[in-house]
């Protein structure tokens, strides 16, 4: 039975458990500044955008199509109302100790790892498709390929899905980005024939050893000793807290306007990832349509990756062969950019950067063609091998954010040479 408190005092709060206490940071985090008015003119130009080209990809090439366009439409919008990222929080954690962006990759890890569970282990699929796990070998392409793209994000400044949110969103540099990571994934399937017989051993996912639900627990346990171990390293450095970003004052402007918590942002995208797979039977993914994007540019301008070894591979000769806007990894890419491009305009944040410094332009382009280089060596990126991986139950994708972790110190130590900063132990915010 409770009692009442004597009159005139408060009862006292009731304390959280120990692992949903916020993290200490050395400050505390700065109040969002309000948002900007909405920018009426992109706003219109993406909306219209998106609305024409799910129509033509509907009535061209079908409804799934069109779902997956749909899907990625909402993945940009999420990506950017959420800020959600993952170059930034390797790089937070590892420069300063602030594990919040990692524990919102635990969430959406989590939640992602529950979905595919239920749909994969339960062989749940729309328009006829097989839900499979997304799973890659464990060897010298994976870890050179991830510890390349990890160097890659810190230089050019975003990861795979960061790079298409923050190109709709105006971001001129990262268009940079961009052109080098189609450059250097482009690269890479030409030169297929160098990397394709680099030592490595057979996947191991782990459901094919204790079963669906013994995957799904033995994931979530990693996960969580993620978060006790991120949550120990911030406490012992104290860093600073994380920036903020122009918000709306109440939670039902911020659905429409932004901007969203991070563990807001990662079940809404795990629910959509979890669509992707409905949809498609294949995990959301993103740097297979940077390869397929240079390949086709390439034979526009006389070319003939039809011949390359990597376009006769099963698979990637029909995704070749097809339209660029039946692709399902080009459409979710296309959705993103619009998605965050509406998004943004909504924000009132859409804005084109001029005035580049040199220095940042050549990380910009160098970071990307690492970015797509590795992706190909590792067999995906942030998206398609890190979150996909681990939400399968697959150890290459442990190991692809072990040694990211690793390629995120060298790319810090980097950082500065071409004129980028890092978050330091005095800083406002990080």
């Amino acid at each position: 039975m409770t009692t009442a408190p004597p009159a005139g005092q408060t009862a006292p709060p009731r304390a959280l458990p120990a692992l949903f206490v916020p993290s200490p940071t050395s400050v505390p985090r700065p109040e969002a500044p309000p948002l900007p008015p909405v920018r009426r003119a992109p706003l219109v130009v993406s909306g219209l955008l998106a609305v024409a080209l799910t129509a033509y990809v509907w009535s061209a090439h079908g409804a799934k199509p069109g779902v997956l366009l749909l899907l990625g439409l909402g993945l940009g919008v999420a990506l950017f109302h959420s800020r959600f990222g993952f170059t930034s929080a390797w790089r937070q954690l590892i420069a300063v100790g602030n594990g919040a962006g990692l524990r919102a990759h635990a969430l959406l890890l989590g939640t992602t790892a529950t979905l595919f569970a239920l749909v994969i282990g339960t062989s749940t699929g729309l328009f006829g498709s097989q839900p499979a796990p997304s799973a890659g070998p464990l060897g010298t392409g994976l870890v050179v390929g991830s510890l390349l793209f990890a160097i890659g994000m810190q230089l050019g400044g975003a990861c795979a899905s960061g790079t298409l949110f923050a190109v709709g969103s105006g971001q001129s540099s990262i268009l940079l980005t961009l052109g080098g990571f189609i450059a250097g994934a482009t690269l890479a399937a030409w030169q297929f024939d160098l990397w394709k017989d680099l030592p490595a051993w057979e996947p191991v996912v782990l459901s094919d050893h204790i079963g669906w639900f013994g995957s799904w627990a033995v994931t979530i346990a990693a996960l969580l000793l993620v978060v006790v171990v991120t949550r120990r390293v911030q406490a012992r450095r104290n860093p600073p807290p994380l920036g903020t970003v122009p918000s709306a004052r109440t939670a039902a402007v911020r659905a429409f306007r932004g901007s969203w918590p991070l563990a807001a942002g990662a079940p809404v995208l795990a629910v959509l990832g979890a669509g992707v797979l409905l949809v498609s039977g294949g995990a959301w993914g993103v740097t297979s349509a940077f390869s397929l994007w240079g390949s086709e540019l390439v034979g526009a301008l006389g070319g003939h990756p039809e011949n390359w070894t990597w376009w006769q591979q099963a698979g990637n000769k029909e995704m070749l062969a097809g339209p660029v806007l039946a692709d399902k990894t080009s459409l979710t890419d296309i959705g993103i950019m619009i998605g965050a491009a509406v998004a943004a305009a909504l924000g009132g944040t859409w804005a084109l950067h001029r005035g580049i410094p040199w220095r940042t332009a050549v990380a910009s382009v160098l970071g990307g063609v690492l970015m797509g280089i590795g992706a190909r060596l590792a067999g995906g990126c942030n998206i398609g091998a890190y979150l996909a991986g681990i939400a399968s139950g697959s150890l290459s994708g442990w190991l692809w954010g072990a040694v990211a972790l690793a390629g995120t110190w060298v790319g810090l130590r980097l950082r500065p040479l071409f004129g980028l900063g890092n978050p330091k132990p005095g800083d406002g915010v990080c």
